[in-house]
């Protein structure tokens, strides 16, 4: 009998010492599948208070999965996610020079840790052809990018949407026209409640300006 007492102590110890980095990295996934859940939640409400809650949710969990495994790059993501909803929640993503700062290192962070993270290759993209020279925009990288993400991700609006402006700002209302309409037409079939209105809008805006265009060739 005493030496069957042994077991559960031997156990404890063995349990106590072992290497936790496999449930770690558990907690710190599934935090970070909750803190994007949070920005996404947020983008899609209406109401002011509703989404900064979100937003604020979403900024703690990332930074709690953070906290966890620093490596994890969803979770720097998912960190810069909301951050950058909170900064342009009313208007200027560039209004806050600090916050701004911080959240382009969560997504520099992100593509260091994944080159490949599709959301965070279009948003780079997004930035670099959107920021001024002086501020490290590149917009030739920034399509190249864009154009990346489109071919690995046939469903990919944002980036769509981005290179139809900037099709459309080089009168290439054409192609603009294409992007921004397909852009349209995955939103809804997706169900991208988010994205629909901006898609509806650019759509918007670049038919009349092609229509003028294509007559003008004529």
């Amino acid at each position: 009998m005493r030496k069957m007492m042994w077991v559960p102590a031997i156990l404890l110890a063995v349990l106590s010492s072992a290497p936790w980095g496999v449930s770690a990295q558990e907690s710190a996934g599934e935090l970070s599948v909750k803190a994007q859940k949070e920005c996404d939640l947020g983008r899609r409400a209406q109401e002011r208070s509703i989404r900064l809650a979100h937003f604020e949710r979403g900024q703690v969990l990332a930074e709690q999965a953070i906290a966890l495994d620093d490596q994890l790059a969803n979770a720097h993501f998912a960190l810069f996610c909301s951050l950058g909803e909170q900064i342009r929640i009313d208007g200027d993503i560039f209004s806050s020079p600090l916050a701004f700062r911080r959240m382009m290192r969560a997504l520099d962070r992100t593509l260091d840790l994944n080159p490949d993270h599709l959301d965070a290759l279009s948003s780079k993209g997004t930035f670099l052809i959107r920021l001024p020279f002086l501020l490290g925009g590149d917009a030739g990288k920034g399509e190249q990018m864009l154009r990346r993400v489109i071919q690995r991700d046939p469903k990919s609006v944002n980036a769509r949407l981005t290179l139809a402006k900037t099709y459309a700002a080089r009168g290439n209302h054409q192609e603009a026209i294409a992007l921004a309409t397909t852009a349209l037409e995955i939103a809804q079939a997706e169900q991208l409640a988010d994205l629909i209105p901006e898609a509806h809008a650019i759509v918007g805006e670049l038919r009349p300006t092609h229509t003028q265009s294509a007559k003008a060739q004529r």
